[in-house]
């Protein structure tokens, strides 16, 4: 009986030698690919699965000297995981309180709300009841709140930028410059481009340019622009950066002929936006790819691309239309040949068909 004692016991101490040996050869060789992997392993849902389950059984103290990829407190962060979804039953319910509200309806309330800002809960509730949806106004209100919009008291004492466009775009105009470098005999002079557009119609008036824009000169353009056929006859507002040019006389002259200046913010150009793409516009398609030899030479491009920008040019803001078709293009025809018409030697093309 004592043979037998001895010899599991060797039998026994070469195990756990040998699993000893493969344990430390193990964790080596994990330091050492841990040490040549950068970053963040990714791993998968049945990676962290194994990892979590031996580990628990392994403990943290022991864990803690074997792991590599991540810290023992991960790993049992994974099991508990696992033992919160074994007994997750949200699958099986069939409802979770309240049915949601449908989309559709929601986007009503928030359009209802924003197009209405003195229109208070029931009112919407009305006006929702009117093309067949039927909420509480507790339900309106919880919308509201959700997207971030007050109650009708608070919300009607501001206008955004945009209400205010949408609601006086038939009477307001915009204003800006741009400057074009034009070669003359004195050598390279910087001309500066004045004009105002029509935010209705996006219709654009060249107003003037000059190498010099003085307050004299300014005050011209403001006489010409509120004469009795004037481009800004009819219009109330017309809206303008802080660039000095548009001196007080300037604006003076503007609302002595009813027309209200509205002066932007500070580095806001987004404000102004369809003037912006405007100059984007001439720049990228047409003076960005021409040299000017003299002033009349940028005089006959811009008065060219406006023309080319009014018949010719579809606009997406304006459902992919023409500001103003011209009856002899037959615009939308099917029928006859088609023709191109170019402009400044093919820069500028419009196709159309011929008139028969």
């Amino acid at each position: 009986m004592g043979l037998w004692f001895r010899m599991l016991a060797y039998i026994t101490g070469a195990i756990n030698r040998e699993l000893l040996l493969k344990n430390e050869y193990l964790m080596a060789e994990n330091k050492v690919l841990r040490a040549h992997v950068k970053g963040r392993l990714a791993l998968t849902d049945e990676d962290r699965r194994t990892l979590a389950t031996l580990g628990v059984e392994l403990g943290r103290r022991l864990l803690a000297e074997v792991a590599c990829i991540v810290s023992p407190d991960t790993i049992f962060r994974w099991y508990r995981d696992l033992v919160a979804k074994k007994f997750d039953g949200s699958k099986k319910r069939k409802s979770q309180g309240r049915p949601p509200i449908a989309g559709e309806i929601e986007k009503l309330v928030l359009q209802f709300a924003r197009e209405n800002p003195s229109w208070g809960y029931r009112r919407i509730v009305g006006a929702l009841a009117n093309v067949g949806h039927e909420i509480s106004h507790q339900t309106v209100a919880d919308i509201l709140k959700r997207n971030g919009l007050e109650p009708a008291p608070t919300r009607k004492k501001g206008t955004s930028w945009k209400e205010f466009l949408r609601t006086h775009m038939a009477v307001m105009a915009a204003t800006d410059f741009f400057t074009v470098e034009v070669l003359t005999l004195q050598g390279l002079v910087t001309y500066y481009v004045l004009f105002v557009m029509d935010l209705a119609s996006r219709r654009v008036h060249l107003a003037g340019i000059t190498d010099s824009p003085h307050e004299t000169w300014m005050k011209t353009v403001a006489i010409q622009l509120t004469a009795e056929y004037g481009f800004l006859k009819g219009k109330r507002f017309l809206i303008h950066d802080r660039d000095t040019k548009f001196t007080a006389a300037f604006r003076a002259i503007l609302k002595d002929a009813g027309t209200e200046p509205l002066v932007l913010p500070p580095h806001s150009p987004n404000l102004n936006a369809f003037a912006e793409r405007w100059v984007r516009t001439i720049k990228s398609e047409c003076l960005s790819r021409l040299i000017f030899f003299g002033e009349r030479s940028l005089w006959r491009a811009v008065e060219e691309f406006v023309a080319h920008y009014h018949a010719e040019r579809n606009h997406q803001g304006l459902g992919n239309a023409l500001i103003e078709p011209r009856a002899a293009d037959r615009v939308g025809e099917r029928l006859g040949l088609i023709d191109c018409r170019e402009r400044l030697g093919g820069l500028l093309k419009f196709y159309h068909r011929k008139a028969s």
